[in-house]
C-alpha cells in the first residue's frame, strides 16, 4: 500500500507558480503600451484592445473549431451559442451602420458583399479540414501560442505560409469562380427590417434547438 502510494505521488506533477512570470509579462506590455501610446495615440488604442481581447479570449475558451467539435465529441453547444449570440449582434450593428450610411447618401453599402457559390462550400470545408488537423482556428491558436503551447507556432506558419500563397493566386480563382457566382444580399429582397428580423429569427431558432441539445445531453449524462 506505501509503495503504490509512493509510485502515485511521483507521478504527480507540482505545477509551477507563474504569477512571476505574469508579472513580468504584464509589465513589459504596459510598458509597450506607454512607449506606442506616446508616439502614436490610435496605435496605442490598439495594443490596449489587443490585450483585452486576448484576455477574453482566453478566459471564455472562445474558439470556432471547438464550437462545432464540441456538439459532436462533448455533447456541450455553449461556445457554439456564443457564436450565435454574437453574429445576431453584429447583423444588428451591421445593418444599422449600412441603413444609416444609406440614408447619409453613401453611393454604396459600407463593407463587402462577397459573390456565395460552389467555391464558398469548397473553401469552408477545407477550413475546417485544416481546423481540425490542426486542433483550432485562427483565434485558438493563437490563444494557445500565448498560454505556451509551442507546437501552435507549427500551425501558425502554416497558417501564414497558406495566407500568403492565398493572397498570391486569389486573383486566378476569383477570375475563374468567383466573379461569376451571385451576390445575396436579404436587404435588396426583404427589406432592411425585414432581413435583419429574418436572419435574426433564424438565428434564434438555431440558439432554441442547440439549447434543447444540450440540456437533452446533460440529463443523459
Amino acid at each position: 500500500m506505501q509503495l503504490e502510494q509512493k509510485i502515485v505521488h511521483k507521478k504527480v506533477k507540482v505545477k509551477k507558480d507563474q504569477k512571476p512570470l505574469f508579472f513580468i509579462v504584464f509589465f513589459l506590455a504596459l510598458l509597450l503600451l506607454y512607449k506606442v501610446g506616446s508616439n502614436n495615440l490610435i496605435l496605442g488604442a490598439y495594443w490596449a484592445f489587443g490585450i483585452a481581447f486576448g484576455f477574453v479570449l482566453q478566459k471564455s475558451r472562445f474558439c470556432f473549431a471547438a464550437s462545432l467539435r464540441d456538439p459532436i465529441i462533448a455533447g456541450s453547444t455553449s461556445i457554439l451559442r456564443a457564436i450565435i449570440v454574437a453574429v445576431a449582434i453584429m447583423t444588428i450593428t451591421f445593418s444599422l451602420i449600412q441603413y444609416i450610411s444609406l440614408i447619409q447618401g453613401a453611393s454604396r453599402i459600407p463593407g463587402f458583399i462577397h459573390p456565395v457559390g460552389f467555391h464558398t462550400a469548397v473553401g469552408g470545408f477545407l477550413f475546417g479540414v485544416g481546423m481540425v488537423i490542426a486542433g483550432g482556428c485562427a483565434t485558438g491558436t493563437l490563444m494557445r501560442i500565448g498560454e505556451g503551447f509551442l507546437m501552435q507556432l507549427i500551425v501558425l506558419i502554416g497558417f501564414l505560409i497558406g495566407t500568403l500563397l492565398g493572397a498570391r493566386h486569389f486573383p486566378w480563382w476569383e477570375k475563374r469562380f468567383i466573379s461569376d457566382a451571385s451576390t445575396i444580399h436579404l436587404a435588396s429582397f426583404l427589406g432592411w427590417p425585414g432581413a435583419v428580423f429574418f436572419q435574426v429569427g433564424i438565428l434564434v431558432l438555431l440558439f432554441y434547438l442547440l439549447k434543447k441539445y444540450d440540456e437533452k445531453n446533460n440529463i443523459m449524462l
